[in-house]
């Protein structure tokens, strides 16, 4: 059996578990430079506030409802996650982490007769140790589990546990899901459904195999099959990661090549990070650039590049320099930048790394550089210790009003008891 754990409004729980009386109370986060909803608590939903609302546009409602806002705050969400994920590892030795609120778990080593007592203690154990509300859906296949965890947590009777262990459970659960919601079925895919009269995720199990590979193709037979109780998807390891993405959108659009060098600096001394943190390396990287697609007034220019890396690295000042390169030959001037970013791709594990003969770089030298310059980082916060490349980032830097304190990444956050 596969589980499927779901943290429930996660970005809104993080924010709760710091300030308990937040409880009950109607509270959102905004996206990237406060610009729409990304996360709204029950009592906030309830009111009416949906996914993607603009901040602009809601801003009466939040002022005479007394809607609790807050901005992204990443690094707190993070670390909140990985101590999700660290409880849960404690019970589970195989999970997937599919997202930062989202694990899957392997669940057979659990005894059939155990599984819905476990399965309920773990789902208190996990709140009770980090202050996150969980829910847990089980099921023979990762995209059933998906459907398992939805209704634990949309229906308080089940105590945030579902378990769809025969198909009488979990064709009844497929009649009330709607197709356009299946995991796997993606926009254009869950129209044309609609349109030949499937709405129902048990609609899509009654057409014929030869049907869904005609137009579907193999990914929505795979589906299809998952639906139906037959594992398609294997579980996936942190080096089966094909590339790492970081991009932002800044808070007022950059003219000065200076700052947006620096912006994309940045971007890639987070993905060296990232690497580094799942002991892999990339071989490829690419830059992209762009201007605001919402302002007609304005001359519009997009643009990207991509180039083969001489050695597969994870070292920051490798990468910051080969992000810095193709900006150089992206980089138009007389334009007005809203956004970047940088994906390192061709990933492999950082064991793996064939040398090149004339790479006359120190391994084992940089390794222990980025092991003290990682570790403190995390001791004291994010860019304590960072490259001169690296800059002060004041004029890039996300637009974020209503940030909440980094309670438990930074010295100066923490929580002072009285």
């Amino acid at each position: 059996m596969i589980g499927l754990v779901d943290c429930n409004n996660f970005f809104v729980s993080c924010e709760r578990v710091f300030r308990p009386e937040l409880q009950g109370k109607p509270v959102i986060v905004l996206s990237n430079n406060d610009g729409c909803v990304i996360a709204r608590s029950q009592e906030a939903k309830n009111i009416g506030i949906k996914m993607g609302d603009p901040y602009f546009k809601i801003l009466p409602v939040i002022k005479n409802r007394g809607i609790i806002t807050f901005s992204s705050n990443y690094s707190l969400y993070g670390d909140m996650s990985k101590r999700v994920m660290n409880t849960l590892q404690e019970f589970i030795p195989c999970i997937e982490i599919y997202s930062i609120d989202e694990a899957f778990l392997k669940l057979d080593m659990i005894p059939d007769y155990q599984l819905k007592e476990f399965a309920l203690y773990l789902v208190k154990y996990v709140q009770r140790s980090t202050g996150i509300p969980v829910s847990l859906g089980i099921a023979p296949t990762k995209t059933l589990a998906k459907i398992a965890s939805k209704f634990a947590k949309k229906y308080s009777a089940y105590k945030g546990v579902c378990i769809m262990d025969t198909p009488e459970k979990w064709q009844k659960a497929l009649k009330l899901y709607p197709i356009e919601d299946v995991w796997g079925i993606g926009y254009r895919y869950a129209q044309f459904l609609i349109r030949n009269g499937i709405k129902t995720a048990f609609d899509f199990i009654q057409k014929k195999e030869s049907w869904v590979r005609h137009y579907l193709k193999v990914t929505g037979a795979r589906t299809w099959k998952e639906l139906q109780g037959v594992a398609c998807i294997d579980f996936e390891n942190p080096a089966s990661k094909k590339s790492i993405c970081t991009s932002r959108s800044f808070a007022e659009m950059l003219t000065d090549y200076a700052d947006l060098r620096v912006a994309v600096s940045n971007f890639a001394a987070i993905c060296s990070r990232k690497l580094r943190e799942e002991k892999t390396a990339a071989s490829a990287l690419s830059v992209f650039i762009l201007t605001n697609n919402f302002r007609i007034d304005l001359p519009q220019y997009y643009n990207s590049h991509t180039i083969q890396l001489p050695v597969p690295t994870n070292i920051a000042s490798e990468i910051i320099t080969a992000a810095r390169l193709v900006l150089d030959h992206i980089y138009m001037k007389g334009y007005k930048y809203k956004k970047a970013g940088v994906i390192v791709s061709g990933i492999i594990p950082a064991t793996n790394i064939q040398l090149n003969l004339f790479d006359r770089k120190d391994l084992p030298r940089y390794e222990e550089l980025y092991n003290v310059i990682d570790g403190i980082n995390k001791k004291y916060g994010t860019n304590t210790l960072r490259l001169a490349a690296q800059g002060a980032g004041k004029k890039w830097n996300l637009k974020n009003e209503f940030i909440s304190r980094r309670y438990t990444t930074n010295l100066d956050d923490i929580i002072e008891i009285r």
